[in-house]
């Protein structure tokens, strides 16, 4: 995962496909989620489990998604999440800040906590979910969430729900939300309006559900070339003129002069 800027990408992997592990890891995404829930199927899951743990014992890294606090595999999953090498652990079907308190009491105290806001319930207590202690991120889990509610598309149909999680990350000063996934694995246009989309209500990333939808996301998340050169100027012209000033016909104040050393920080880092 990386650490020198918000994960802009993160990248599903099922757990019980060891030989897809290093695939995942080479896709260029900042994050990848060792898939214990969805991705596996019940009758694999203990052995799922097994393989994640040889991994993670053997020098793997990642993020763990477990199964959700309901289920009767969720303790021995977060028993798992103590071993070196887990980098945070995504729980589905966050609830409540009940649920973010009891995970996190079976967690090291160091690891991040990412919970999937994915159910009505959880939506409705996103405020709370999001002011829990160790919560890094909030992750909007689109599909089960649209499934739960009988909502028949993904764009101005969740406009509410993703604005309430925006709203409820900036609440409790942690990092900005990830959007869902894009289902239509080989629509690259489809892909990319989505992911602007997100940019533009304030979401920072996004969940991948194949190494091809890597690459677009990262740009998508990451300042344009002409951003940073308006942001540059701003910072530039902000030393020398104090207070509020124009650049290109528009007013730059202090909330402006603050967009703009919002996105020179979410610059690419050089090479070395």
């Amino acid at each position: 995962m990386s650490t020198s800027r918000s994960s802009r990408s993160y990248l599903f992997v099922p757990a019980n496909r060891p030989e897809r592990f290093a695939k995942a890891q080479a896709a260029g995404a900042d994050a990848v989620i060792l898939d214990l829930e969805d991705a596996v199927s019940i009758d694999d899951k203990d052995h799922a489990r097994q393989q994640l743990a040889d991994y993670l014992e053997g020098g793997g890294t990642g993020i763990v998604r477990v199964n959700s606090i309901e289920t009767r595999w969720h303790d021995d999953d977060m028993r798992l999440c103590a071993l070196p090498g887990v980098q945070a652990v995504m729980l589905p079907k966050a609830n409540s800040a009940g649920d973010i308190v009891a995970a996190r009491s079976h967690m090291p105290a160091s690891v991040p906590l990412l919970p999937l806001i994915e159910t009505a319930r959880g939506m409705a207590n996103a405020n709370g979910i999001a002011a829990a202690p160790g919560v890094s991120r909030l992750v909007f889990g689109t599909v089960d969430f649209r499934t739960e509610l009988g909502i028949d598309g993904d764009e101005a149909e969740l406009l509410t729900f993703r604005s309430t999680l925006v709203l409820a990350s900036a609440l409790a000063e942690i990092e900005s939300p990830v959007d869902g996934v894009t289902v239509e694995i080989g629509n690259v246009d489809l892909l990319r309006a989505a992911c602007v989309r997100s940019r533009r209500l304030g979401f920072g990333g996004k969940l991948c559900i194949h190494p091809s939808q890597v690459g677009a996301v990262n740009a998508a998340f990451s300042p344009s070339a002409a951003e940073l050169d308006w942001a540059r100027r701003v910072v530039d012209l902000a030393r020398s003129s104090p207070g509020a000033f124009q650049l290109d016909g528009k007013m730059v104040d202090a909330p402006v002069i603050a967009r703009a050393e919002q996105l020179l920080r979410l610059a690419p880092v050089p090479a070395a």
